[in-house]
């Protein structure tokens, strides 16, 4: 009961309020009849003085007073009306107002009805996160959201190329429990701009490897797979997400892509912790950094997190060692044989490190595979270029960039 009163008080209170702003004249606005007789008045007085001047005769001066005092007899009626109705407006502007508070009245209280919940309780925290859940339980999957895309324009080939994809396909075909195929299969198709066909690679990929798959095969058909949505994290990308992070839980990617999902579904504030994190140990150039800090601002608001200040962009390489640079080699130049190999390799493994635990941007890549083929270690050069094509696969020109390295490294035609 109290709900209905105070809602009552208060539609009455605007009601009353808009009434007196339309009925009522503020105490300093002169009412226009008044006005008009002033005018008038001034005008009888200058009659006189026009007549004693010569500048009109006396028939003239006859005609425009009783003109004058015809319109001041009825300006002053109209005065006086008013001033009877204490100010107020006439009756049809008090119908209008009774109507407009009968409609404001019964407009609020049958909105109410039709979408409101008497006694309805906050609704806690637990219960909207359960709510969240529930949506990213039964939210759209995989198949039916790419049935409703546009189809992709794929990147036409070459001749030559696009013949050794036919014979790869046709190969693969013919012989479906060939890894090698389906690892080639999924990284070309990949570069065609042919997603599904690419994920659709993956995934057998990761059915002949078992329990070999590593976070990279998971994180790569992940990717491939929200690629081929626009953005969208279907379920059966979260199951891929799942699986990479349970093996390398501080993938930045991985997680990049799990506060996505989050956001997605209803929870930003947990995107918010996720992608705090992964801001504060991502290189500046990692390509979820732009995302992240377009959008981290708002995301706090929604955490809590009261005037949140955005972290300072990493350096130049990053938020840890880059590796040997060009101006690391040559300064090396002038230290004796062994100290120089000793500098370069600790770079080198210390780089190797963090792109295995953390991950990295494709120039951080390339430079691990060039600084590989200088130490003369090309098995380890083309170990890392044949990750790295699992990692980039679905960019072409991240991929492209890594290739620059292994071309230096003389693994990679």
């Amino acid at each position: 009961m109290l709900f209905w009163i105070v809602a009552g008080a208060f539609a009455v209170v605007c009601c009353t309020l808009i009434a007196l702003a339309v009925l009522r004249r503020p105490a300093h606005e002169e009412h226009p009849a008044a006005y008009d007789l002033r005018v008038y008045r001034d005008q009888l007085k200058e009659v006189d003085k026009d007549l004693a001047r010569g500048v009109i005769n006396e028939s003239d001066a006859v005609r425009i007073r009783t003109e004058v005092s015809r319109r001041i007899l009825t300006a002053d009626a109209q005065l006086q009306a008013e001033s009877s109705q204490g100010g107020s407006g006439g009756p049809a502007q008090r119908v209008f107002m009774a109507v407009l508070a009968g409609v404001v009245l019964a407009g609020s209280f049958g909105l109410y009805f039709a979408i409101g919940e008497l006694g309805a309780a906050d609704q806690p925290l637990q219960l909207r996160h359960a709510d969240a859940q529930a949506r990213m339980d039964s939210r759209t999957s995989q198949a039916e959201v790419e049935s409703n895309l546009p189809e992709r324009e794929p990147i036409t080939p070459d001749p030559e190329f696009a013949a050794l994809m036919d014979k790869l396909r046709a190969a693969v075909k013919e012989s479906p429990d060939d890894l090698r195929g389906y690892q080639l299969l999924a990284r070309n198709e990949a570069s065609l701009n042919n997603l599904v066909a690419s994920h659709q690679a993956q995934a057998q990929v990761i059915r002949l490897k078992g329990d070999e798959a590593t976070a990279s095969d998971y994180l790569v058909y992940a990717n491939t797979l929200i690629s081929a949505t626009n953005g969208y994290v279907s379920p059966e990308a979260q199951a891929a997400l799942e699986a990479s992070l349970a093996l390398e839980p501080t993938s930045l990617l991985g997680r990049y892509y799990w506060g996505l999902m989050m956001m997605q579904n209803g929870r930003p504030d947990a995107t918010f912790r996720i992608w705090d994190q992964v801001l504060v140990q991502s290189p500046p150039d990692a390509p979820w950094v732009a995302p992240i800090r377009q959008r981290i601002l708002d995301l706090s608001w929604f955490a809590g997190v009261k005037d949140y200040q955005l972290p300072p962009a990493a350096g130049p390489h990053g938020s840890g060692l880059s590796g040997p640079t060009a101006e690391d080699m040559e300064a090396a130049e002038d230290m004796e044989a062994g100290d120089r190999q000793e500098m370069i390799s600790n770079m080198v493994a210390q780089l190797a490190e963090r792109l295995a635990t953390e991950g990295g941007s494709p120039e951080e890549w390339a430079r691990l595979i060039s600084a590989y083929g200088v130490l003369g270690e090309r098995d380890r050069a083309a170990l890392i270029w044949e990750e790295a094509q699992e990692v980039f696969g679905s960019n072409a020109a991240a991929l492209e960039t890594v290739r620059e390295g292994a071309r230096n490294a003389g693994v990679a035609p």
